[in-house]
């Protein structure tokens, strides 16, 4: 079977398709001034143009996890994930604390989905 690497770059690709899947790197925002619910989104924007280019969509979503500088953002990221969010196509979903590689970061996101 073909893998397919999109947006490769130095020590990473943005997401790998192979098998009928698309796997995700994490994702973090493009600006990291906002504050976590402006950076969900960016992050958001960015995995709804990798699943485009992979040839799916985020109703395709099996499986997120959402890293977070600090538990007390959930509630922003929250916001940002539910305007997102088609209520019909919930994948499953972990939110996990975790020390991100730039502290300007308050979001990661990495997630698989399916092709059609």
């Amino acid at each position: 079977m073909t893998i397919l690497r999109l947006q490769p770059e130095e020590r990473l690709a943005g997401a790998v398709v192979h098998g009928g899947v698309v796997y995700l790197a994490g994702q973090v925002a493009d600006d990291p001034t906002l504050d976590a619910q402006g950076q969900t989104a960016d992050i958001l924007r960015q995995i709804d143009a990798l699943l485009a280019e992979a040839g799916t969509s985020s109703a395709r979503l099996l499986s997120v996890q959402i890293f977070l500088r600090d538990m007390n953002d959930m509630a922003a990221m929250n916001r940002a994930w539910d305007a997102w969010l088609d209520p019909r196509c919930k994948p499953a979903r972990a939110t996990v604390e975790a020390r991100l590689a730039d502290p300007r970061w308050k979001v990661e996101i990495t997630a698989i989905a399916a092709l059609p």
